[in-house]
């Protein structure tokens, strides 16, 4: 019984899974069925999109195909017009080339001049203008530098002079000597001149006793030898004793304390311009100049107020002062050696300063501080401008008036004798002369020749202190009268 209901179940299993498998199978066909036709549906509106876009292609290629079939016979049409454009400029260009030709000809038959000598006519007034106009380019950038240059170094040069507090006239050398009484002009000459005779050997001063009262004269060219000479006569008056051994002893002695002076002097100088240690060759010789002076100014002050300004003047220009203190104190030291070697003192003070261990361009600046050698360097021009600043300024250097009147009148003459002026004047006491010329016969740039030789003439020709400046004035004047 139990076995039937266990079969009969699988039967009902059986039965129910197959009925199952038939409906899924038929759900599964009727799916397919359903998929292929919407596939179908689909493909047949992608075929239709595709030929609606291709007809709209072909349509679109087909008008193109008409623009350029189209803009195709419009270029054939420009062709053959350019074609004929092309031909007709190169016959015009042919027909121009013959007349250029022609013309050129006819110029060259009727100027006389073929066309290379014509181009280089007009390359040469080309070059001449452009020469032209290059000269007066330089000259006005010359002219604006120079005015600058001028402007600039015055207000340099002003500004040291200002700073530096100097004797109007410096002292100079004693060559007098003033006695106590008139009586003591017999005891200096001694029996038979036994102690003139001694003191001018000893001594190498001559000296000169005339009429003039209570006064004798030191005449010597060394101003050493003159100074221990003054000296030794100063102590032999006031000690009282005169006679020759009595003088060869104060002599001795004279000698040694101008010596001590002298190199105190030099010393006093170092310190003054603030310069470091030097050679007591040159210290010693430097200070010899206390007692030397030229055109009344005592050359060892003119030395340190020398070296005042070219220290001033290279602070102001941002140059390394010391050196050129150093040059500007040494650069007159030849003066106390000119009486013993040959030469120029610029030239003899070089060559000592060069034997003492001087720098070289101490020494540079010394040997062209009056042109004899071109300057080089900075230093040699700023002890040449402070050499003239300090010999140059007023009251500095005197002369006597006759040789001052000489010397203006002379400068007139230098100026008169050229053709073309009409007046000369000696201004800024002989400093400068003013020139005035007619300007109808002197034009610009005889101006400036005339200028030029002047200021040569007088440089060959006279001696002065500093500079003289020659200006030469042109101008034109119209004058109406109004009635």
């Amino acid at each position: 019984m139990r076995t039937a209901v266990s079969a009969g179940s699988a039967a009902s299993l059986l039965v129910a899974a197959v009925s199952a498998a038939l409906v899924t199978a038929w759900l599964l066909a009727r799916r397919y069925r359903g998929a292929q036709r919407r596939a179908a549906a689909e493909s047949e509106r992608t075929r239709r999109r595709t030929e609606l876009q291709a007809d709209r292609l072909r349509a679109e290629l087909d008008r193109r195909e008409e623009w350029l079939a189209g803009e195709l016979d419009r270029l054939r049409t420009r062709e053959g017009e350019l074609a004929e454009r092309t031909a007709e400029v190169a016959r015009a260009r042919d027909a121009a080339e013959e007349l250029v030709r022609h013309g050129a000809a006819e110029l060259e038959r009727t100027a006389g001049l073929s066309a290379a000598e014509a181009r280089a006519e007009l390359v040469r007034a080309a070059e001449a203008r452009a020469r032209r106009e290059a000269a007066v380019t330089v000259r006005e950038i010359e002219r604006a530098a120079r005015e600058e240059g001028e402007q600039r170094a015055r207000g340099i040069v002003a500004g040291a002079i200002q700073r530096l507090a100097a004797e109007q006239t410096a002292e100079t050398a004693v060559s007098v000597f003033r006695l106590p009484t008139e009586e003591m002009k017999g005891r200096v000459i001694g029996r038979e001149g036994r102690n003139i005779k001694t003191f001018e050997a000893v001594t190498g001063v001559n000296l000169i006793i005339d009429d003039t009262p209570a006064v004798v004269q030191l005449s010597c060219f060394d101003p050493v030898r003159r100074e221990t000479a003054r000296l030794t006569l100063e102590q032999l008056v006031e000690d009282g004793r005169i006679h020759p051994l009595r003088i060869e002893h104060v002599h001795a002695r004279s000698r040694t304390e101008v010596e001590r002076r002298c190199v105190r002097a030099g010393e006093d100088a170092l310190l003054a311009v603030r310069v470091g240690a030097m050679h007591p060759e040159l210290v010693r010789t430097l200070g010899t100049l206390r007692y030397r002076a030229s055109y009344g100014q005592n050359v060892l002050g003119h030395l340190v107020e020398s070296a005042h300004l070219a220290g001033m003047m290279a602070a102001e220009l941002g140059v390394d002062p010391d050196p050129v203190r150093r040059a500007a104190l040494l650069h007159d030291i030849g003066k106390a050696l000119t009486h013993e070697v040959e030469g120029s003192h610029a030239a003899v003070g070089a060559d000592f300063a060069r034997r003492h261990d001087e720098p070289a361009d101490v020494v540079h600046a010394i040997a062209a501080h009056h042109g004899e050698v071109e300057p080089q360097t900075v230093e040699a021009v700023l002890v040449q401008a402070a050499d003239a600043c300090s010999g140059g300024r007023p009251g500095a250097r005197k002369e006597s008036l006759q040789a001052y009147v000489r010397r203006l009148e002379r400068l007139e003459e230098i100026a008169r004798a050229h053709d073309g002026v009409a007046d000369v004047y000696a201004m800024q006491a002989g400093r400068e002369v003013r020139v005035m010329v007619r300007p109808e016969v002197v034009d610009d740039l005889g101006a400036q020749v005339i200028a030029r030789e002047v200021a040569k003439q007088v440089a060959e020709e006279l001696t002065y202190p500093g500079q003289i400046r020659v200006t030469v004035v042109r101008e034109s004047r119209v004058t109406e009268v109004a009635r």
